[in-house]
This record gives structure tokens, sequence and C-alpha cells, in this order.
């Protein structure tokens, strides 16, 4: 049986919306690109129409390119491998996927099988948060992942000697996707959760707080993360762009949380906040 491929090009704001939809008509594997993603599925179960049945009900909220072709498969894994380009972050960090060789140079390696998951370090947001944790000293830190994905930046927290990592994500594939890669990285430890900001309520107290997720949900869950977060505690944000910082900014003041610095890649920014 071949695949169809459906290349995506949307806002990221809904990258991961219609990678949830796709989910739900059988898509079972994705890629990230440039602006968009690539989806892939078996011929016999796609349709055109359930496709454009999903992006018509988005019609008024953003606008979708799409293009469809047929994948021998044969060619699965030559495709794989084309879309999913090996990175070296920082200078240290090397995430690769597991079909790839490990890099000799690498301080700290790590191994993602993306599946249905974003979260490769190809996009932006993986890469400035990454980039912004290596500033930070996670030894033996209780360490928060909120909207986890691949569980990338969990496991960049375990490279950097975390004790205890919690993550979450509210789709129940992503949620197994972050499990197979903790294990893939030897950090089967990590506890991923299914959910949103309800999950934490009560938690003990977080020295550091990952969240790459987008402006609105950041901005409606920030009183959570504040909530478990420790006094002098790192709360890192991305998923936003340059111009919505000051509303990050000012939302963080409001909650006694102070700016310490940010990265920009692309308009994106990540950054670093501090409990007061």
């Amino acid at each position: 049986m071949d695949f169809i491929e459906v290349t995506l090009k949307v806002n990221a704001d809904f990258a991961d919306i219609f990678t949830a939809e796709l989910g739900e008509l059988g898509f079972d594997a994705f890629v990230e690109t440039e602006d968009g993603f690539s989806a892939y599925i078996d011929e016999d179960k796609y349709s055109q129409e359930e496709l454009e049945e999903v992006l018509n009900r988005y019609a008024d909220l953003v606008q979708v390119e799409y293009a469809t072709q047929k994948i021998e498969r044969q060619n699965w894994n030559e495709e794989w491998e084309k879309n999913f380009e090996p990175l070296f972050i920082g200078g240290e960090v090397s995430v690769r996927a597991s079909f790839h060789e490990k890099p000799a140079a690498a301080k700290y390696d790590i191994v993602i099988n993306p599946k249905m998951s974003f979260g490769t370090g190809h996009h932006e947001t993986t890469t400035l948060m990454i980039e912004n944790q290596l500033t930070l000293d996670h030894h033996g830190k209780r360490v928060l992942d909120m909207g986890c994905g691949t569980g990338i930046l969990a496991i960049m927290a375990g490279e950097l000697g975390a004790s205890e990592i919690v993550a979450v994500e509210i789709e129940d594939w992503t949620v197994e996707n972050a499990r197979e890669n903790a294990a893939l990285n030897n950090y089967d430890a990590i506890d991923v959760r299914l959910g949103g900001a309800e999950t934490i309520e009560g938690d003990q107290p977080y020295d550091i707080i990952l969240a790459n997720i987008n402006r609105n949900v950041l901005l409606d869950d920030m009183p959570a993360y504040k909530a478990v977060l420790k006094p002098e505690g790192w709360l890192l944000l991305s998923g936003f762009y340059t111009e919505d910082l000051p509303m990050i900014q000012e939302r963080a003041s409001e909650l006694g949380l102070s700016y310490v610095s940010h990265r920009v890649k692309n308009n994106w920014v990540s950054a670093i906040f501090k409990a007061i």
C-alpha cells in the first residue's frame, strides 16, 4: 500500500490544531516544514472530501494552502530521512532521529522520533527554548514542561541534570510519543501527563518551568505556572512573536515575575522570567 502526502502551508498558531484534526482522519506521521507541515496516510484511508471538510471548517480563521502527492511505500524511509535533518543547537546539542549517526562533537545528544508530534528542534521556538535552557543550571532541579510535544525540552532538562521532570500535553497520541522518546533517551522516569494546566494544580513547586505553546494559552495559564513555581524559580516561555512580547511581559509583571532576557529567531521569541 502506498502513502498519500499532504503538505499544508499554515500559520504556526494553527499547526497543532490541524495536526490533531488530521490525526482523527487517520494520518499517522507528521513532519515539520518551514511554513507548516507534511502529513502522511495510507492511500486506502485517504479521503479528499474529509480533508477539505476539515480545512473549510477553519476557512474563516486562517488561510491554508495544501498540496498532495502519492509516495511509494518502498520510498518511505527515504522520504522521512529527507524531511528530518539532524540539528546542532547552541554548539552543544545534537537533535537527530534514530536513523542518524551520533555526531562526535555533541555534548548532549537527543534522539527524537516525532511521529504525529511537534518538537523536532526544527521550529524556531524549540531551538530558542533549548538555547535558553543551556543558560540555566538544571542540576538536581525539579522541572515542568508544559505543551511538551515530542518531549524534547523535558529530555533536554534530563540531559542538563534535572532530578525530577514532569511533562504535560493535551493530546493522548502526543503523550504516547513523548513517553516513547523519553524511554528512547533513557529518561523513562519523566512523568508525562495528559491534560492542561489543571494537571499541575497542587503540585510540589518547580525550580524551572518550560512552556512552548502559543500567546493566548500562555496568557491564560501563566497564573497556574506561577502558583507552582518556587521563589526565584525560572519560567521560560515561547510560541509567540516579537510584537507579543510586551503583552507577555506585562502579564508576567502582574504575577510577580521579573523579565530577564529573550532571544529572537525569524520573529519568534523565547523569553526568560524569574519569580521575585
